[in-house]
């Protein structure tokens, strides 16, 4: 009897799930998202690299600035600097910071994290990701886990040999510069910060830098 029961009881169970799995589906939460092909990630156009870097940056918020040598991008980081009438440019790559202050451009100071009052940050990268307009940093790199989403504007210096195709390229980059002591973090930025946590409104500058900047030294 007490079979029965149960029986009955499962057959229950099961008859509103079937009526419930043939009822109508709920909407697709974005219809009108183009179906994405996994297979489609890992083919090469005809565009180069750092075209392709560049489209993919700027298409998610980042602003590029090309510079055919070190020369014009001091005359491009004097420009912003004036343009935008700031008081503290901090910089975290050492290599950077000597040559700008070999060449007169003695507003860019050393970064320095307890100081809130820096309007943006320079730093270096360990590549650029062509495919996805993303920068590859790592804790290696001075400051590394900080400089780059610390300050309001971060702006990143990058050269042709920075330039790689995909992540793995990236990583294969980074295997090759540490090879047997590699960074114990390594990050991939793309953009600037943004969140839709709060009623899906797109909110950026939230967790980290509002704006990004990429100045691309064609050497």
């Amino acid at each position: 009897m007490a079979t029965n029961t149960t029986s009955q009881a499962r057959e229950e169970i099961l008859s509103k799930i079937r009526k419930a799995l043939n009822a109508d589906r709920l909407p697709m939460p974005f219809p009108e998202a183009e179906y994405w092909n996994p297979a489609s990630a890992f083919i090469k156009n005809e565009t180069t690299s750092d075209e392709l870097f560049a489209e993919n940056f700027v298409g998610l918020g980042g602003k590029y600035i090309y510079c055919e040598n070190e020369q014009e991008l001091l005359q491009n980081i004097a420009a912003l600097y004036e343009n935008r009438e700031w008081f503290n440019l901090f910089c975290s790559d050492q290599r950077l910071l000597e040559i700008c202050r070999n060449n007169k451009l003695d507003f860019v100071k050393a970064a320095n994290n307890s100081d809130e009052t820096a309007d943006a940050c320079i730093t270096g990268c360990e590549a650029l990701i062509a495919r996805t307009g993303s920068f590859l940093m790592s804790s290696r790199q001075h400051l590394g886990r900080v400089s780059s989403v610390f300050y309001p504007v971060h702006i990143v210096v990058a050269y042709k040999a920075d330039l790689v195709y995909d992540i793995s390229d990236g990583l294969e980059l980074l295997q090759q510069k540490y090879s047997g002591n590699p960074p114990s973090m390594i990050s991939i930025q793309t953009g600037p910060s943004r969140t839709a946590d709060i009623e899906k409104t797109l909110v950026t500058g939230v967790h980290g830098p509002k704006e990004v900047f990429c100045f691309y030294v064609n050497v």
